[in-house]
């Protein structure tokens, strides 16, 4: 049931992406930079946990956010402070 879900949800961005003339590498690019964002957000930026997350050793995450114009400076300033 939840993967139907998923696909309902994903043919909807995927059908307005398409509409607003996106190509295929923007919006590869896209996923992967949202995908990645979501990934550091939810392991508190933590690189290397991130990595092994997202199956990819984490110099190669550190390529990936660099080749999608994010740089880990950027990304550690999003974080939210420490208590």
């Amino acid at each position: 049931m939840a993967t139907r879900n998923l696909n309902g949800r994903l043919l909807e961005i995927v059908d307005e992406l398409v509409d607003q003339g996106l190509t295929l590498e923007q919006a590869r690019q896209e996923f992967e930079r949202q995908f990645i964002t979501a990934s550091l957000r939810s392991h508190d930026w933590n690189f290397c946990r991130s990595a092994r997350s997202l199956g990819v050793h984490r110099n190669t995450l550190r390529n990936k956010l660099s080749s999608l114009g994010l740089t880990e400076t950027s990304a550690r300033a999003k974080r939210a402070p420490r208590r």
